[in-house]
């Protein structure tokens, strides 16, 4: 998107300046409809625990006078100011509007906090849109910068532990249980625990790979990232400058392996969570935890993260008519490695998203004799340049930070009008691909409302294929396409079609997906839990994502997940409700 340059900084800079100090003194004066009257007619607020200790977004000036009338005199947000640390405020165009826009920093009665505002460029300016997120807690501050610790006394210790014998006493727990469990060691459970450690909580990472990294290091061998570099890193370590755009899986696995290290998180390895229960009069939960070694060991922690995404990790196994009777090799996408294996074999995919594409490419390069995929459903395919890479070009304009709020400040109907437009433009991009796609049957499908494949990420987790070489097999009938509703049942020897032909097969792979969170909730803590939890991922009512980096209906039970540039924002959002909760701060569930 390109970003039209104001003729002076400093002319932004005096407009949001003056809308900030208005703003300013109709809160210290108690004038809600004041403040509501600073925004214009369709504008909005989106609030992450600022005003209150949840995630709301506030439609219009009535709904905006009214939460500032329920939460500004318990919140006391005061002291708003442009933010020095910040990108400065400047004029661009968004949604076809001219705009100013900039980020302020401000204090409230739990800590202090910075807000991203996005003016009409009118002649009285208006707010559009308004983001407020607490950003850290008074006297919980984070231990980075100026506040990191000295260090200084591994230079005098001489007789006593050094740095390796604390951490390894640490990361044993021979004495004590964690403040916190997290259940999975990729990028959402580290970036919380090395959110949560920098505000001084005990928190253990439980994984159940041998390694640090083996969930993205054990996937596929082709696997790259389908999104660019700068969009992605981890809290408090960037990427390596010197990195490609798109990441190779292996590269990020080893990277999440050291990232345990640098930041000094706790991780054990090779262990399973069996199950918690909770206590709700003690708020403490019993976890069952079971190592590689064959040891057993159960903690009672006050705080429980499930940390294996918007799905549960725990491959999705359809039952299809015969499968049972097939000779050959079955195996879930998810236990793909490469396709060298299967030189001259014939193989089929099920499914057709990113993994079941994928794998039919690796195994046509890897000299497969034919290989056949079965669409079950309409999938959304976009190219990875330029179409798939659209949705995070905002990343190249700035610091990642600063980027992640000003995504996060869109809310719903916004994003909704935004991908309906992207989705028009790629449509247009890959005009020549899709009608190549057609032209063999495959079916395309764009959502109900026409918003693409990354409103198919947020609403549903898949969907979707971002194209690096697939579809042209497909089109060019390399790769078979053979649509689910043609099949009448597998056979010993392959796939019998409903016309009564057969595709023979020595390999089918599942690339069906992975069950859904709320059933791993169930199976792993129980019925009650995961009915109290109910639903995950998708949008709620406030156009966030269902139960994840929030508090659940479990008392201290928490979801977190997503893409890395998901992790590294709401990893922050979540620790600070997690130290609240553990500090009294938090207002116990209603």
């Amino acid at each position: 998107m390109e970003v039209v340059q104001a003729p002076s900084r400093s002319l932004a800079a005096d407009v949001l300046s003056r809308w900030v100090g208005s703003l300013g003194a109709a809160l210290a004066s108690g004038d809600a409809a004041g403040a509501a009257g600073l925004f214009a007619a369709d504008g909005y607020w989106r609030d992450i625990l600022a005003l209150g200790w949840s995630y709301r977004t506030f439609a219009g000036r009535a709904e905006i006078e009214g939460a500032l009338r329920n939460t500004a005199a318990a919140a006391r947000p005061r002291d708003f100011r442009l933010a020095p640390d910040r990108m400065p405020p400047r004029t661009v165009r968004r949604g076809g509007r001219d705009v100013i826009e900039g980020f302020v920093d401000f204090v409230t009665s739990a800590g202090k906090g910075t807000a991203f505002v996005r003016l009409l460029d009118e002649q009285t300016p208006a707010a559009w849109m308004v983001l407020t997120t607490l950003q850290e807690l008074h006297g919980h501050e984070e231990s980075v910068g100026a506040r990191r610790p000295s260090g200084v006394e591994y230079s005098y210790n001489f007789a006593g532990d050094n740095w390796l014998d604390q951490r390894r006493k640490a990361q044993a727990y021979a004495h004590h249980d964690p403040e916190v469990l997290i259940v999975g060691g990729g990028q959402a459970g580290l970036a919380l625990a090395a959110r949560l450690g920098r505000v001084g909580v005990d928190a253990l990472v439980v994984e159940r790979n041998a390694r640090v990294g083996d969930n993205w290091r054990h996937r596929y061998h082709s696997l790259t990232l389908h999104n660019e570099v700068w969009a992605n890193s981890l809290p408090y370590l960037p990427f390596p400058t010197t990195w490609p755009t798109f990441v190779p899986k292996d590269m990020l696995a080893g990277w999440l392996e050291s990232y345990a290290q640098a930041m000094e998180l706790n991780v054990w390895t090779g262990t399973e969570f069996v199950g918690g229960t909770f206590d709700d009069a003690g708020r403490t939960w019993t976890v069952r935890l079971r190592r590689a070694d064959g040891t057993a060991r159960e903690m009672r922690v006050p705080q429980l993260v499930h940390a294996t995404g918007s799905v549960s990790g725990a491959p999705r196994m359809p039952a299809l008519p015969g499968l049972d009777g097939f000779a050959g090799e079955i195996m879930h996408s998810s236990e793909f490695s490469s396709g060298l294996r299967y030189q001259g074999k014939h193989a089929i995919v099920i499914g057709t998203g990113n993994s079941g594409h994928d794998v039919a490419q690796d195994l046509y390069s890897n000299g497969a004799a034919a290989v056949t995929i079965v669409q079950r459903s309409p999938t959304c395919v976009v190219s990875l340049v330029p179409s798939g890479t659209l949705v995070y070009a905002l990343y190249s304009e700035g610091p990642v930070d600063d980027i992640d709020l000003i995504t996060a400040a869109i809310p719903y109907p916004v994003l909704r009008e935004t991908y309906q437009w992207l989705t028009a433009k790629t449509s247009r991009l890959d005009q020549e691909l899709l009608d190549g796609l057609a032209a063999v049957g495959f079916e395309l499908d764009y959502g109900d409302d026409q918003t693409g494949f990354h409103m198919k990420y947020l609403r549903q987790g898949g969907g979707y294929y971002i194209n690096v070489g697939c579809s042209e097999l497909i089109a060019q009938r390399l790769i078979r396409l053979v649509h689910a509703r043609h099949i009448a049942t597998f056979t010993e020897a392959g796939l019998q079609l409903s016309d009564g032909s057969c595709v023979p097969a020595d390999l089918v792979v599942l690339a069906t997906g992975y069950e859904k969170q709320a059933a791993g909730i169930r199976r792993l803590c129980g019925d009650e839990v995961a009915d109290r939890v109910g639903d995950v991922w998708g949008f709620d009512e406030q156009g966030f994502m269902r139960n994840m980096w929030t508090r659940t209906g479990q008392d201290r039970f928490w979801l977190m997940g997503g893409a890395l540039n998901e992790c590294r924002l709401f990893s922050r959002f979540l620790a600070l409700q997690i130290k609240a909760d553990l500090e009294g701060l938090l207002p116990r569930p209603a």
